[in-house]
């Protein structure tokens, strides 16, 4: 029999349109002999829906019109038993529940990969694919997971936040980052990814209009070093926190500025796409075009033009992080090489990447379909684990307890 899947893309994130592309990417590449796949679209209002044209991305040019011929549904468990169920429901005729096994998020970004999805799901009891809760929630937080890898001795860039309060001090926050980080200064949104809301600045009037560019996007911030002469790579990792492997490397073209939303996404990153990545993309079931195609159609070098040495050292880094995050899955994991003296330093980690990073796979051997295969294949052996432990105890303080 085969194992129901419930695929799941969109959500209240400003990486909404990136989740559609590689939801439906990954969607088209699942191996259908071995799965049973129910696509469901979550709105900007985090509203679920299924239907016949939500796995297929031009339904997506018209959404409203999508969701008119869609049905909107609530996850249900009954029994240890999991449904998506027609919401609201009709007293008479009706569409019947939708049994599924797993869920498979394929999302991004703010309230969907920062373990709001997740910590739903876990609330469910439904297993599902990626990291957990935790691994997610501190992921998605930049300081976080610089504090975190920082205590497992992996090289990182000190940085300083700064919330809602501070801002409403602005002089007072520019003069710490002077003080603190000095020019040039880099200042990021912490938990968002996809280049949303970050900006360079080098002097204080450049500095003012980046905070406020962050502030727009997120309640916190981040500033930290700005590296002038910088290489930026960009490895993935596979496996859980027990046992995991690291990708080939790429080297993003264009890395010594910042890529924006629009160079990842909708640019293309460029005319010249890494060998194989467009054809990768347009096999996975991208629409075609530069967006379709998603991170898979960004420019890059794909094996990054590194010396064997900082390659193993950049992959055993990567493996290194990927585990004391305790992650789950796929992440990609980008590091930031100065030029200037050599030295490397982790830049952030996407615990659930753009196109999942299957280009990154496919340059070692290992297929998008496989790929995905084996991402299942970790959550249903996490799912048998998590079943193994005791989430139980037997007290009788109830009996005895008076208010």
């Amino acid at each position: 029999m085969k194992t129901r899947i419930a695929m799941i893309w969109g959500g209240k994130s400003v990486e909404h349109e990136v989740s559609v592309i590689s939801g439906i990417q990954a969607y088209k590449a699942m191996d259908r002999e071995k799965y049973e796949l129910i696509p469901v679209y979550m709105t900007k209002g985090n509203e679920m829906y299924i239907g016949s044209g939500v796995g297929e991305i031009e339904s997506y040019r018209d959404i409203p019109a999508l969701i008119k011929t869609a049905q909107r549904v609530i996850m249900v468990c009954d029994n240890g038993r999991f449904y998506l169920t027609p919401y609201p429901k009709k007293l008479f005729g009706g569409a019947n529940p939708v049994e599924f096994d797993l869920a498979f998020p394929v999302v991004h970004g703010t309230n969907v990969e920062d373990g709001a999805l997740q910590g739903y799901l876990k609330t469910m009891g439904v297993p599902f694919v990626g990291p957990d809760v935790t691994a997610s929630a501190i992921s998605m937080d930049k300081y976080v997971t610089k504090a975190v890898l920082k205590e497992a001795g992996v090289p990182v860039l000190d940085s300083k936040v700064y919330n809602l309060a501070d801002y409403r001090e602005l002089d007072s926050l520019l003069d710490d980052i002077e003080e603190f980080v000095g020019y040039p200064v880099i200042v990021k949104p912490v938990n968002l990814g996809s280049s949303v809301g970050i900006g360079v600045a080098n002097d204080r009037n450049e500095l003012v209009s980046v905070v406020d560019e962050a502030f727009t996007y997120a309640t916190r911030i981040m500033a930290e070093h700005a590296i002038t002469n910088l290489r930026e790579i960009n490895c993935s990792v596979l496996g859980d926190e027990n046992d995991a492997e690291a990708s080939e490397c790429e080297e993003p073209l264009n890395a010594g500025v910042i890529l924006s939303y629009e160079d990842k996404y909708v640019n293309g990153g460029g005319k010249n796409g890494a060998k194989g990545s467009a054809k990768s993309g347009a096999a996975s079931g991208g629409a075609k075009g530069s967006a379709g195609s998603g991170m898979a159609n960004l420019s890059r070098k794909i094996p990054a033009d590194i010396t064997k040495k900082q390659r193993d050292e950049i992959r055993e880094m990567a493996v290194k992080a990927f585990k004391a995050l305790n992650c789950n899955g796929v992440s990609r994991i980008d590091f930031m090489i100065d030029e200037d003296d050599g030295s490397l330093y982790f830049n952030e980690i996407n615990p659930i990447p753009g196109s999942l990073s299957f280009y990154l796979w496919e340059s070692v051997g290992v297929p998008y379909t496989e790929l995905l295969s084996r991402m299942v294949e970790l959550a249903l052996k996490r799912a048998r684990q998590e079943e193994s432990i005791t989430y139980k105890f037997d007290t009788n303080i109830l009996k005895t307890a008076k208010l």
